[in-house]
């Protein structure tokens, strides 16, 4: 693959220690120079997947502190995107959301619908920053990715990113319920490399972000989909790097 620089829209950085210093050499590895970066370890990942396949959530709070200090000492690497906790409320988001390039939220977590008001106060004010929105859709009433399209159609100003390319590995599905609504773009992490090519033939180039979802998933191993598949390198500008910097409103160094 001809060399591109890469921006991998989704990574976490948990509390762990030496977390960053892992996240920070993974990217160097990878060749990724810059990444947007939420909290994580908000939930034990076998928690998470009983959650994901029985249902449930937790209610705990990220660390979104921990990531803007990161990223405020990153040299411009690291871009902060505020978690969003609907059961604590919006108040911290409202004070501190300013600081930030992007809103998360995720039912797979927090286990609150997209129609819940608790969900809805903070896509009104992440309306207000000018904030995309970052969702982990599932398969539950009010999660599913029919209820992004719909309150993404309610927000049309607002640009909605929905995670892991919709539910499962081969969510065409999900592509097609999201493609008449232009406000809604998709990223890659996780998904089968057939899925990635039906997403960028469908939606266009300019609708698709590169994501690792570091460190679930080394960067290196998302990036060689991209180079198995074989696009021309307009199409990989787009989405391993411009695609980014337009929708979190960044200057490309």
């Amino acid at each position: 693959m001809e060399r591109q620089p890469v921006f991998d829209f989704h990574a976490r950085l948990t509390g762990a220690p030496g977390a960053l210093d892992r996240l920070l050499s993974a990217m160097d590895r990878s060749g990724v120079e810059r990444a947007g970066v939420a909290a994580g370890g908000v939930v034990d990942l076998d928690v998470l997947a009983r959650q994901l396949v029985e249902g449930g959530h937790v209610t705990s709070d990220p660390d979104n502190g921990a990531v803007l200090n990161a990223a405020r000492g990153s040299a411009g690497r690291l871009t902060a995107i505020w978690f969003g906790n609907p059961h604590q409320g919006t108040a911290e988001y409202g004070a501190h959301g300013a600081e930030f390039a992007a809103l998360e939220l995720s039912p797979a977590v927090h286990g609150v619908s997209l129609d819940d008001p608790r969900t809805t106060a903070f896509l009104d004010l992440a309306e207000e920053f000018g904030h995309p929105v970052y969702v982990v859709c599932i398969d539950r009433d009010g999660c599913r990715v029919s209820d992004l399209a719909v309150q993404a159609a309610k927000r049309p100003q607002t640009v909605f990113v929905l995670g892991h390319l919709g539910i499962g590995l081969i969510d065409t599905y999900a592509v097609d319920i999201v493609r008449p609504v232009p406000n809604v773009v998709v990223e890659t992490s996780g998904g089968f490399g057939f899925t990635v090519r039906v997403a960028i033939e469908r939606l266009g180039a300019e609708r698709v972000l590169f994501a690792a979802e570091h460190p679930l998933q080394d960067p290196a191993v998302e990036l060689a989909k991209y180079q198995a598949l074989g696009f021309p390198h307009s199409v990989l500008q787009q989405v391993l790097w411009q695609n980014a910097h337009r929708i979190l409103r960044l200057e490309s160094p």
